[in-house]
């Protein structure tokens, strides 16, 4: 019985401090700008030809047990089309979590000038388990093994997305088999909802331009008040260098810096300041982001859009 209640009190530890924590109300930072796709998967294949994003995210100081997750997505656009593969591997205390969805996605051109409406579908596994090796004490204890005996569940994401030249409004539903079963059994809670708006501003000409990109993002979380981000992406030196600041509901903020080599290697890295309810009990969190791609960006906006007028 005394073995049952140190296991309990793992799984609420593994709820209140590694999931919850960081998964939910700190999700990765390169939703934002860097890999849209992995928030929505209306945005898989904007991109002509194939396009890969890799991601690792841990805390800064790493002790034993702290969450930490790796990502891969690959993409493929061509004529209205867009094909994609999204796997996410988690950890946090015992727990291991691994979801591998595939996605389909679909453009309809509303003009010439570059307006789409993007619709994406992702379908695919998730599997939860607890690593029995990092048991402090019986790793045999039954309710171990009831919990890894569960099933490998089918699981999934709708989204959409109307994108121009210059604005983007997005709206996204994740984890459809929670969504759309109530009464389904999780270690914690998950993502109701994302939705974002954000617009493109121009500024200068040549080397000396300056893109700007303020985005407004609201989320939900099950069980807890939705959140907000406010957020700023500024691109100098023809899009060669970018600086990234968003600032969070939940009274934290995220800092990036990123430079995209030839258009086709972008490397970025972003710190989050930990949220204000867990800062005395850790530090902020570390991403580092790569991304390859081959092939043409959608068209993007003609150059005289994107230059302030001059008097």
């Amino acid at each position: 019985m005394k073995r049952s209640n140190k296991v309990i009190a793992i799984l609420l530890l593994v709820m209140v401090s590694g999931v919850v924590a960081k998964a939910q109300l700190n999700p990765s930072g390169a939703q934002y700008y860097v890999n849209e796709y992995i928030a929505n998967p209306a945005h898989a294949g904007n991109f002509k030809g194939f396009r890969f994003n890799g991601g690792f995210r841990s805390l800064w100081n790493n002790f034993p047990g702290s969450p930490v997750s790796q990502s891969l997505t690959g993409e493929y656009g061509f004529n209205k089309v867009g094909l994609g593969l999204n796997i996410a591997n988690e950890s946090a205390g015992l727990l291991r979590q691994t979801r591998v969805v595939g996605t389909y996605s679909y453009r309809i051109n509303l003009d010439e000038e570059g307006q789409k409406l993007n619709f994406g579908l992702s379908g695919g596994l998730m599997s939860q388990r607890l690593d029995q090796n990092d048991v402090q004490g019986n790793s045999d204890d039954p309710m171990i093994g009831l919990y890894n005996n569960r099933e490998t569940y089918i699981d999934g994401d709708f989204g959409i997305a109307y994108t121009s030249n210059r604005l983007s409004v997005q709206a996204a539903i994740p984890n459809l088999k929670s969504f759309l079963k109530k009464d389904l059994i999780k270690l914690a809670d998950v993502p109701t909802f994302y939705s974002a708006i954000s617009y493109k501003m121009g500024l200068g000409q040549g080397m000396n331009a300056v893109m700007l990109e303020p985005k407004f993002a609201y989320r939900g979380v099950r069980g807890l008040d939705n959140l907000w981000d406010l957020g700023m992406q500024v691109e100098v030196a023809d899009r060669l260098l970018s600086f990234t600041g968003i600032y969070h509901s939940t009274k934290n903020a995220t800092f990036g810096f990123g430079i995209d080599f030839k258009k086709k290697y972008l490397l970025s890295g972003l710190y989050s300041i930990q949220t204000s309810d867990f800062a005395g009990y850790a530090n902020g969190n570390f991403e580092l982001n790569l991304r390859i791609s081959f092939g043409q960006r959608e068209k993007e906006a003609p150059k005289k859009e994107l230059v302030e007028e001059k008097n």
